[in-house]
């Protein structure tokens, strides 16, 4: 049996746009120790992590959204 094709098309110029809200334009520098540095290889290698940058930024994102969620601001 064959799958049914969806006959709905996104908009060509929504999804430069929602590309464009990706762009990564700011950067931030971190510096580690060798301990830190070692910890994160150590991290890389057991997890089998090939990018870095990309498992540091999740791991940081997780954590200041998850501050933010408990930390909002009450009204009392």
């Amino acid at each position: 049996m064959s799958r049914k094709k969806s006959n709905s098309k996104v908009s060509p110029d929504f999804l430069n746009q929602q590309k464009a809200a990706l762009v990564r334009k700011d950067r931030q520098v971190v510096y580690f120790n060798e301990k830190e540095t070692a910890a994160i290889d150590a991290y890389c290698k057991k997890f089998k992590v090939h990018s870095k940058g990309s498992a540091l930024r999740g791991i940081i994102m997780e954590k200041v959204l998850s501050e933010l969620e408990d930390n909002h601001p009450t009204l009392f």
